[in-house]
């Protein structure tokens, strides 16, 4: 068997921590680069990462599933019936829209909006994105569109019916933090990510995403940081069924929207050869992507999991962007061949 890792060896992105989780529990970890070119701070294992779009299905979905374990919500719960400011005088919208269609990517919302270019806080910011007709279309059937809006009605769901912040679940159910606006020393180094033109400084601290940014550092769409350890962890639970109940677990990963060569469970993004996962993923494989370079997958059936956290983002969000295509499926059919296709 050769190493899974020799496909991250040669590569221009600064800063690369990886984990395969094999069938019987075992890990295999790897770390390489600089957490930051311009000071060639070292990247170590300690270091978090700018989990971006990883926040949906490592944080939001987490939450939202244990609220239907739990009976709180169903899959057809309508948007207004937790919210029900939204879509104030409106007929039909986005307050008719269900927990699912949220899921699911289906609910007509936009993909993205440039929330942070209004001077509000959070509070008020989450209220245009309630409010705002102009956001959300009549979905095109089942065919999904990606959205990060849509992630942020769930936050806003989970907020209301926990009574908690988004970090706060968080950090107890899974481990991963955010960091809010502003320097943050005690929360332990970090990897950075862009030279941001809007806030005219290098990240590295604080989140990324714009948004996020805006409403705190502190949504579902984005802004949870972890380490290696921690988001192996966590997804070593979503493998083994242990998050949640099984049951729940397993709904999520099931199809429930498709439109070409994009399949979608609850959150989650399914196998398909032309997915992230690569060619030799199997159509019960699950995971998901997020912008700053990181992503996670798994293959129940086979037993195994694979993450990938990397700054593909540093020092541009367009230093690395091809690349980052080219290695998350190199690495995961990599670990494909090794684990699943390999005669013996």
């Amino acid at each position: 068997m050769t190493s899974f890792f020799d496909v991250l060896d040669d590569t221009p992105i600064p800063a690369i921590a990886a984990s395969v989780i094999l069938p019987g529990g075992e890990r295999r970890t790897y770390h390489r680069g600089v957490a930051n070119l311009q000071t060639g701070e070292p990247l170590t294992a300690q270091h978090a990462f700018d989990l971006a779009s990883l926040t949906k299905v490592l944080v939001t979905l987490p939450e939202v599933l244990a609220l239907l374990a739990e009976g709180q919500i169903s899959l057809e719960t309508r948007v207004g019936e937790v919210l029900p400011e939204c879509g104030w005088m409106q007929d039909g919208g986005l307050k008719a829209q269900t927990v699912r269609t949220l899921l699911t990517h289906t609910s007509g919302l936009d993909a993205w909006q440039p929330l942070y270019l209004y001077p509000a806080d959070r509070s008020t910011l989450m209220q245009r994105l309630l409010q705002s007709g102009a956001w959300w279309k009549e979905p095109d059937g089942p065919a999904p569109v990606y959205s990060d809006l849509g992630f942020l009605v769930l936050t806003a769901i989970v907020e209301r019916l926990r009574g908690q912040r988004i970090d706060q679940l968080a950090a107890a159910r899974s481990g991963l933090t955010y960091r809010p606006v502003g320097p943050h020393p005690e929360l332990g180094p970090s990897v950075a990510t862009e030279a941001c033109p809007w806030r005219g400084r290098m990240l590295q601290g604080e989140v990324h995403d714009e948004n996020a940014s805006a409403l705190g550092g502190l949504s579902g769409h984005a802004g949870a940081f972890g380490t290696l350890e921690t988001v192996t962890d966590l997804v070593e639970q979503y493998l083994n069924d242990r998050l949640l109940p099984a049951e729940v677990l397993q709904q999520a990963r099931q199809e429930w929207a498709a439109s070409g060569s994009v399949r979608r469970g609850l959150g989650w993004q399914l196998g398909h050869p032309e997915s992230f996962g690569g060619s030799l993923c199997s159509p019960q494989g699950y995971g998901h992507t997020g912008f700053t370079g990181t992503s996670v997958w798994a293959e129940p059936e086979r037993g195994y999991a694979v993450v990938l956290l990397t700054n593909r983002v540093h020092p541009s969000r367009f230093a690395h962007d091809r690349e980052i295509v080219r290695l998350r499926r190199a690495f995961h059919d990599r670990v494909h061949e090794e684990l699943a296709v390999r005669p013996g």
